[in-house]
């Protein structure tokens, strides 16, 4: 008896136990069918009027539903991660961040070592010539080709084939690329032959070197599938090992990427010189580097973490710099530069070349001694290095008569030689006897990343997460617009071809796409989306992202045209008329864009509406036309809700004769909607937006027009809201600024206070520039001298708040939609700080979440990472790249900050989330770039605010350094980022041929699955589209734990399942490929057409469309 009871005890246990578990799941399932029931109907035609001066969308015949699967929830609760012996986040934890002077070897340690060590076995050596070439910084990409890159690879042809064992690695193929189409054929086959043979390696092979804290993962893939492909398809050689000397700091994104594109082993330079100085005391400078999500050992890559100061040659040879220096034999006496250290170089000869190759060998040894292997690996290079013969011959000679002297003398124990970064990997490899990506048997497993870096002192290279805002906000368009432009390029080519068109269609328009490839590419290098370049180099960077642009909105359209026919063959492509133009405008590469007007005359204008999303998308979507008078119908006769908006020139001034339509629609997937105009004089659909404005005393007139009710608040401070169904947000009457968020399921209001900061420099030593931030303290509140206007616009459709101070005026919208768009606050902050001395503008977000000291940011959009306020850590250091979010929470809320464009941010106190947006610095901060930051453009910085209340908060899950969005804020995210782009068709003289809505899905995509790009591949012939596609996906990893909230939209996962066939509406698909990341390796083909993906996994598909 009484052993049935301790089993039936032990029973109960365990489903309690279960129970616990399965509670997160049921109540998300609760969640949405809770949801269901209250909107039950989504949204019909029309608003329907209450009689109480508010309008609502009626119960319409489109129920929405959200599925979650109970085991899709389990990745996020059941992700402990696989545990690492080295997680950063406890790294830093543990070190004390001190900076005592090491000796010779300033920020580490004096290292001792015993002659005898390498009796049995030698000490290995590999000596890896390098030249550093940024594609732009000092001087422009052209300029630097011009004057240096193509110097330095004609000498590397030459010099190689001179001595076998010689070696030279290259990193950047847009360099690389330009020389090729440069050189003849004789010389391209010599080419083959030595990246063939192994004396010229290809590093990383992407198309630049690419930033790892302001880089979004699309491009940052995009760029390295377009090194790659270059290199198949002209070399032949695929890159093993990754070279990463120059970003500043580095994500676990690209490990990643680097991994899922077949690379073996990885090395990084820039990393926190304590961090450098710890791993090198533990011998962990290698590693298998994981991803903190990662529940096996799949995403494990081996990472070489270079231990000194830089990647030149003093800090490369070994601890003691004014030693190294001695062995860069470009600093011989009478050349150009010398060593800092008062020691120069000399000539090796037969009388001094045992007691040089002594000195050398010494500082090898002692290097050796922080590594695991008795293998060591020693770069011979800088920036822009071997770009003249002489010191081809200077490098080259002097070390083979040291390696001969080194060679020929057993009792040294070392053996040398001329390596690529491959070689020395491989040599690791063997000592251990694993095969080349495999974990050595001592070699500890990390986890993390590798920001925010500082190189000396509390020099935190915190800054250049902001710099130069205006462009980092333009390469996001640019990217939105290319992925746009590839997804219905390749289907509209497709479609062509199917119809027998294909010869029709305009052929330029890959070359447009190339083009944007490389130069959006181009700017993910590590002095370009950074902000760190001269301003002449900015301005050339900024006039190819806009020539960019233009080219891109031209295929878009062209696609677009093509696809909207109801006749294919009444398809004609002529480039003096095309059928579409695109809704915005940009004068030049630093202006921000502006509305076309549509003018409407008695003939009903078309607007074609494309939406970039994988997922059906109730929005509003505007567009400014001459009358307020305007019917919106679907091509079907359907007539659609309308808002009349006002359009002002300033804060208290109406434009005459210019009106913002706003209507709604629900726009299926990837879909290209049509929408009727019709000026219209006795419509009852439309209603005007009601305006309110704030002029707290300040002695200004307001202009008003007809038909808009305007009511003028002289003095008024009193608070005031505007609200949807979700949500009434409030606002400060003084400041004009948010103060609280009261959801309607809810009694209580949450406080999210908004409020605007300088951040001023410090008054001695080094101050702010472009790279670094070095602020004086704390940062102050924006005092203004007048005081702010305010103009308050209420409709049916939306509601937004716009206030105007000196440095910015901000803009926050309410939709009144249901699902994903009505769920969050759209916010935008225009800002101009150009008559600013040294300051930084911060939008700073207070709530009563009890965040403590933790506050998560994304790396690169792609993957979240938790972070910790440090106390013991200057403020500088707290601050963190932010590419798309970052959020805090506690028990109860989470408040998430979306972004679409990379900015700095940081938790300074407890519930508080604060960005900077725009930084103007007078001089520069000593690293090399001799400029501050004085260019500003009127900048437009855009953001959603989430408030998401948590179902069920798990105390594990949050210690665990590992998070994730839900799937609402993942919806959001994408809305921000890839805003719906509206064509109008072009008025014309002859009628516009039958056009119609266009859906290319036949079957819905599972909603955490994101279709990252869908590329036409290059045919064999040059520059010309091939048969062939790249899709690539992504699976997001999500928390159920957030409530489910009907996202507006039928909403189901599969377990990361998904059928390619019968995707494509009129396509089908020939043939499916899986293969690596950026193409250039096969993996196991599958016979069906179900692609089956783990969360958080990008997965590429070669897949052929008939």
């Amino acid at each position: 008896m009484q052993s049935q009871i301790s089993v039936l005890q032990n029973r109960i246990e365990q489903l309690e136990q279960l129970l616990e578990e399965n509670h997160q799941i049921i109540s998300h399932i609760k969640d949405s069918v809770l949801e269901l029931t209250e909107n039950a109907g989504g949204f019909a035609g029309l608003l329907a009027y209450q009689g109480n001066g508010s309008w609502s969308f009626p119960g319409g015949n489109h129920p929405t539903f959200l599925t979650v699967l109970p085991q899709d929830c389990q990745f996020a609760l059941g992700n402990k991660g696989q545990q690492t012996d080295l997680q950063m986040l406890d790294v830093y934890s543990l070190l004390k961040f001190d900076n005592v002077d090491g000796g010779a070897w300033k920020q580490g340690f004096e290292i001792t070592y015993d002659a005898h060590e390498w009796d049995n076995d030698p000490l290995q050596v590999y000596v890896v010539p390098h030249s550093h070439n940024d594609p732009g910084w000092i001087k422009t990409f052209d300029k630097y080709y011009q004057d240096q890159t193509q110097h330095i690879l004609n000498n590397m042809l030459l010099k190689l084939q001179e001595d076998p064992k010689r070696r030279f690695i290259w990193a950047e193929i847009s360099f690389f690329s330009k020389w090729w189409d440069n050189i003849d054929t004789q010389k391209r086959a010599a080419v083959r032959r030595l990246a063939a043979n192994g004396q010229l390696e290809f590093v990383t092979g992407g198309w630049v070197m690419t930033d790892e804290a302001n880089a979004h993962y699309f491009a940052m893939i995009d760029q390295l599938i377009e090194g790659h492909q270059w290199m198949e398809k002209n070399i032949g050689v695929i890159p093993k090992s990754g070279w990463a000397i120059d970003p500043f700091g580095h994500s676990s994104t690209m490990s990643y990427l680097l991994k899922r594109a077949n690379l073996t082993s990885m090395l990084i330079q820039r990393v926190h010189y304590s961090i450098k100085k710890h791993f090198s005391a533990t011998k962990n400078l290698e590693f298998m580097w994981r991803q903190t999500w990662d529940t096996d050992s799949s995403t494990d890559i081996f990472c070489h973490l270079m231990p000194f100061y830089s990647y030149d040659v003093p800090h490369t040879c070994g601890p003691d710099p004014k030693v190294c220096c001695q062995f860069d034999f470009r600093r011989l006496p009478g050349g150009r530069i010398s060593c800092p250290w008062k020691i120069p170089p000399k000539p090796i000869t037969s009388i001094n070349v045992a007691e040089r190759a002594n000195l050398l060998l010494d500082q090898y040894r002692k290097k050796s001694k922080l590594f695991k292997s008795k293998v060591v690996l020693i770069p011979v290079g800088d920036d822009f290095r071997y770009d003249n013969a002489l010191e081809w011959d200077q490098q080259f000679q002097n070390y083979a008569k040291l390696f001969d002297y080194m060679n020929s003398h057993p009792e040294l124990h070392v053996q040398v030689q001329f390596g690529t970064l491959s070689e020395y990997f491989d040599a690791v490899y063997k000592k251990y006897g694993v095969s080349p990506g495999s974990k050595p048997p001592s070699y500890r497993i990390l986890s993390g990343d590798f920001f925010t870096y500082a190189d000396r002192e509390d020099h935190y290279w915190s800054g250049y997460f902001t710099s130069r805002p205006f462009y980092k906000n333009l390469d996001r368009v640019l990217e939105s617009h290319l992925r746009a432009a590839e997804i219905l390029y390749s289907l509209a080519l497709n479609h062509a071809r199917r119809f027998g068109a294909d010869s029709k269609y305009p052929i330029s328009d890959y070359s447009s796409l190339t083009e944007a490839r490389r130069n959006i590419g181009l700017f993910q290098h590590h002095d370009a989306i950074t902000g760190t370049s001269k301003e002449v180099v900015v301005v050339d960077y900024g006039i190819r992202l806009f020539h960019s642009l233009m080219n891109l909105k031209r295929v878009i359209i062209n696609a677009a045209h093509f696809l909207i026919l109801r006749d294919k063959r009444d398809y004609k492509y002529d480039q003096s008329s095309l059928l579409l133009h695109m809704d915005d405008k940009r004068q030049n590469h630093d202006t921000l864009p502006e509305k076309v007007v549509i003018k409407l005359e008695s003939l009903p204008r078309y607007v074609v509406v494309f939406n970039p999303v994988e997922q059906e998308r109730p929005c509003v979507i505007s567009v400014l036309a001459t009358s307020p008078q305007v019917r919106v119908t679907l091509i079907d006769g359907n007539i659609l809700p309308t808002q009349v908006s006002a359009v002002w020139k300033s804060p208290t001034d109406m434009v005459t004769d210019i009106y913002q339509i706003s209507f709604v629609s629900r726009l299926s997937a990837l879909s290209l909607a049509v929408f009727q105009l019709t000026e219209s004089f006795n419509y009852r659909a439309m209603v005007k937006s009601n305006v309110v404005i704030y002029l707290r005393n300040r002695d200004v007139t307001v202009s008003k027009k007809e038909p808009f009710s305007v009511k003028i608040l002289e003095s008024s401070t009193d608070d005031f809201f505007i609200e949807n169904q979700h949500m009434q947000v409030w606002f400060n009457g003084v400041t004009g600024l948010m103060e609280t968020i009261k959801r309607k399921d809810d009694q209580q209001k949450q406080k999210v206070r908004m409020e605007f900061m300088w951040y001023g420099t410090r008054s001695f030593k080094d101050k702010s520039g472009a790279y670094l931030f070095l602020p004086d303290g704390e940062a102050k509140a924006y005092v203004s001298k007048q005081a702010a206007i305010t103009r308050i616009t209420k409709g049916p459709l939306f509601s937004e708040v716009v206030t105007f101070y000196q440095h910015f005026h901000q803009i926050v919208r309410l939709y009144n939609l249901p699902g994903v768009e009505g769920l969050s606050l759209d916010v935008s902050i225009v800002v101009d700080i150009h008559d600013q001395i040294n300051r930084e503008l911060a939008m700073r977000l207070s709530t009563n979440i009890e965040s403590g000291d933790t506050f998560y940011t994304d790396l690169n959009g792609f993957q979240i990472q938790a972070r910790k306020y440090f106390q013991k850590l200057p403020l500088q250091a707290n601050f963190y790249p932010m590419s798309t979010m970052a959020y805090i929470q506690d028990d109860q809320f989470r408040l998430t900050l979306h972004a679409a464009q990379s900015l700095g941010v940081s938790s300074i106190h407890n519930g508080q989330l604060e960005v900077i947006l725009d930084r103007r610095l007078m001089q520069d901060d000593n690293r090399g770039l001799g400029q501050g930051l004085k260019d500003n453009k009127v900048t437009c910085n855009r953001f959603r605010i989430l408030l998401e209340k948590r179902s069920a908060s798990n105390k594990v899950q949050d210690s665990q350094p590992v998070s994730f969005p839900s799937l609402l804020s993942h919806m959001t995210s994408m809305h921000l980022n890839h805003e719906v782009l509206a064509m109008p068709v072009t008025p014309r003289p002859q009628t516009v041929p039958p056009i119609r809505s266009w859906r290319p899905l036949a079957a819905p995509i599972p909603c955490d699955f994101h279709m990252l790009n869908m590329r036409t591949l290059q045919s064999e012939v040059i520059s010309a589209p091939g048969l062939e596609l790249a899709l690539i996906l992504h699976r997001k990893g999500f928390d159920c734990g957030l409530e489910a909230k009907n996202l507006g939209f039928n909403c189901s996962t599969t377990q990361g399942k998904l059928s390619l066939e019968g995707l494509f509406q009129g396509l089908d698909i020939q043939s499916v490929q899986p293969v690596s990341l950026s193409l250039l390796y096969p993996t196991e083909p599958f016979n069906n057409s179900f692609v089956s993906m783990r969360p958080m996994e990008i997965s590429t598909f070669r897949i052929r469309l008939v």
